[in-house]
């Protein structure tokens, strides 16, 4: 079951602490800044029920999904990176105590992007928001081949499994 989180902003000992470690920012740092929270509950509402055991946050889990590709990590390399670094935890806009979530979530809203046809909306969203910002011109193609992706998220819940 979706239940739909405001995406808010970054509290504020948050915020403190990630730019006291950051004072020149990093590129999660400048995505926030620059950007906001990128998603909403909302673009994901089609592929939840509307009953049930409650979800976790959408957004969250399409932004996490983002840097853990620009990252090259594993689930569960990713959601220590949630439960660990502070840039992170700025990006996704969780208290520096937030516990984070089980690496199987990741795998899960991949397979709910999967099964309801929604695996470019994550890319799509994200440049749609480049273009609102003029970082990319309009009518090009921003685009990639997802064979490799698929494979790569197929070998990652293979390897995931046998763990």
């Amino acid at each position: 079951m979706l239940q739909v989180q405001p995406t808010g902003s970054v509290p504020a000992e948050t915020a403190r602490i990630a730019h006291q470690v950051f004072p020149k920012g990093n590129r999660y740092l400048n995505l926030r800044d620059e950007l906001g929270s990128i998603y909403s509950d909302h673009d994901f509402a089609a592929l939840f029920p509307t009953h049930g055991q409650p979800a976790q946050c959408p957004w969250r889990l399409a932004l996490v999904s983002v840097m853990q590709f620009a990252e090259d990590l594993s689930d569960r390399q990713a959601a220590e990176a949630v439960r660990t670094r502070i840039d992170w935890k700025y990006a996704l806009g969780l208290e520096l105590t937030d516990p984070g979530f089980d690496f199987s979530v990741l795998s899960e809203f991949r397979t709910r992007l999967l099964t309801g046809n929604h695996e470019e909306q994550i890319l799509n969203i994200l440049l749609a928001r480049l273009k609102e910002r003029g970082w990319l011109k309009s009518g090009a193609k921003q685009r990639t081949d997802s064979t490799h992706i698929l494979a790569a998220i197929r070998n990652l819940n293979r390897l995931e499994s046998v763990g």
